[in-house]
């Protein structure tokens, strides 16, 4: 059974003005330019020492491309036992998110490390450190002692980031913000990565509950009487063919300031998706899992708006429910109400995603928030559409283009995407308000979006964040990307709340 106290979620991240005595290893970084391969280095290491580093690393054929790891012995002059190089690529194609990546990739070379020390944060502080902490991640709270990492294969302890210096205000509080972040994208991906069987809709209340009450967060949990007599109906239609019953929880911070912007965030949290009665093909499905990969976001988010405390009121509504099949479960043809009096036919018992978070955007717009950002592993569209990487982004056109441009600026990547007049007609019911699906597999990403369209009010700014391939990586590890829960978008989730605070 997995322990019940509180983990380490990465390893410590410290500022140094100098390389500590107990560094095990230096991590340093090369480029490539005109002049061929170039070492980033800091003050503390003189110029013969890296001239003698980089005259090594070319003795071993290392060339400087993107996320390449070339480890040698360190020389007499640095005090540790190796020095790991990660590669940036052309010099000229350096950016943030590059130094994020190869500050992963390094992070994961070194299990079992105790302490290292790196240059990398010479470049981007910030960076470095979300990379290092978030390539670091590891989730085993469910091996035994069988298949556990022992000592020599743990996850990497301290890293020292070698800054110029270390008193100022400046690096302390890029550190501080960083760790934050990188901490909120790691209890998303604990949730993601927690087993169903372990994650059911009551027990993802009230771990979200405690998260949200340590950090000062008010928190509200509707349980499936509640939701029933409330009228909820999308979270209760989806939620009543299992055993373990849906919840609706409310994670609010308030921002201190009479005049603040008010944001509503509501995250999709379905903690397995069988597909209902519309059952899905056995390959593959235990990566449904991961169908609460929103409401992870969305929590964590909320909390880290409490913890760096954002003077901006959000306000989190998040719907739980277990997607099954069974005696009680809705069934392709049945019409629900959902919360709000809109009524739909649902044709898909997979589509209900949609179902749930629509009772949860009426429930939100309630508050008469500025703007309201739903996020949600939806459609298999997206993936179809845009790839693993890449999360579409729908809503107002406004908005939606500044979600999108955040999003790229930090890394997440997210897309902005299209809501044609012609898919929503498709959506149209011969019995109800709107159905929860076209009758076609064109634009599944777009219709989908267009259905949530119909239940934002009028006058909010919207954006919707379709990451059905980007939450959960099923293939092989990358950058500060490992498998399973990625933790998107909660970086561009939190980027977009610091930029309606400083733009409104």
């Amino acid at each position: 059974m997995p322990s019940t106290s509180p983990r380490t979620l990465g390893p410590e991240l410290v500022l140094a003005g100098r390389i500590g005595k107990n560094v095990d290893v230096l991590v340093v970084a090369l480029s490539t330019s005109e002049d061929g391969l170039e070492l980033v280095v800091t003050d503390d290491i003189p110029d013969a020492v890296a001239s003698e580093l980089l005259d090594a690393f070319e003795a071993v054929g290392a060339t400087g491309k993107a996320d390449e790891l070339t480890r040698i012995p360190a020389p007499a002059a640095v005090a540790v036992a190796s020095v790991v190089a990660v590669g940036l690529g052309k010099s000229a194609d350096i950016d943030t998110e590059r130094i994020r990546r190869s500050a992963g990739t390094a992070a994961r070379s070194l299990s079992g490390t105790a302490t290292a020390a790196t240059t990398l944060s010479a470049l981007d502080l910030g960076a470095a450190a979300e990379g290092f902490f978030l390539g670091a991640y590891t989730f085993t709270e469910f091996k035994s002692a069988l298949s556990a990492p022992g000592p020599d294969a743990g996850p990497l302890g301290r890293v020292e980031l070698l800054v110029s210096n270390v008193r100022a205000r400046e690096p302390k509080a890029e550190l501080a913000r960083s760790i934050a972040v990188a901490e909120s994208v790691a209890i998303a991906r604990d949730f993601v990565n927690t087993p169903p069987s372990h994650l059911y809709p009551e027990e993802f209340a009230a771990r979200a509950k405690e998260l949200g009450t340590a950090a000062g967060l008010s928190v509200q949990i509707l349980d499936d009487k509640a939701l029933e007599k409330g009228g909820y109906g999308g979270i209760h239609g989806v939620g009543k063919g299992s055993s373990r019953l849906p919840r609706l929880v409310r994670l609010t911070h308030s921002g201190g300031k009479r005049k603040s912007k008010k944001v509503a965030l509501v995250g999709k949290g379905i903690t397995f998706d069988t597909g209902g009665i519309s059952i899905k093909p056995a390959a593959g499905m235990e990566n449904m899992t991961s169908d609460m990969a929103g409401a992870a976001a969305v929590i964590a988010t909320v909390i880290l708006a409490a913890k760096v405390g954002l003077p901006l009121d959000v306000v989190a509504t998040v719907p739980m429910a277990e997607n099954m099949p069974s005696g009680t479960a809705q069934r392709p043809g049945d019409v629900l109400t959902q919360y709000g009096g809109i009524t739909v036919e649902v044709i898909n018992t997979d589509a209900e995603g949609r179902l749930v978070l629509a009772d949860a955007m009426v429930r939100a717009c309630e508050d008469d928030p500025d703007y309201l950002i739903d996020t949600a592993t939806l459609t298999g569209a997206q993936v179809v559409a845009l790839g693993n990487r890449t999360p579409g982004v729908m809503g107002t056109d406004e908005f939606r283009d500044r979600v999108a441009q955040i999003s790229q600026s930090v890394g997440e990547g997210g897309w902005a995407m299209p809501l044609p007049g012609e898919i929503r007609r498709e959506l149209d019911s011969k019995v109800a308000d709107l159905a929860n699906v076209t009758n076609g597999r064109a634009g599944g990403m777009l219709a989908a979006a267009l259905f949530l369209k119909e239940f934002v009010a009028e006058g909010v700014e919207w954006a919707h964040i379709d990451v059905a391939g980007p939450a959960y990586n099923t293939g092989g590890p990358f950058g500060y990307i490992g498998k399973g829960g990625t933790g998107v978008p909660v970086r561009t989730m939190f980027a977009v709340l610091e930029d309606i605070v400083e733009n409104g």
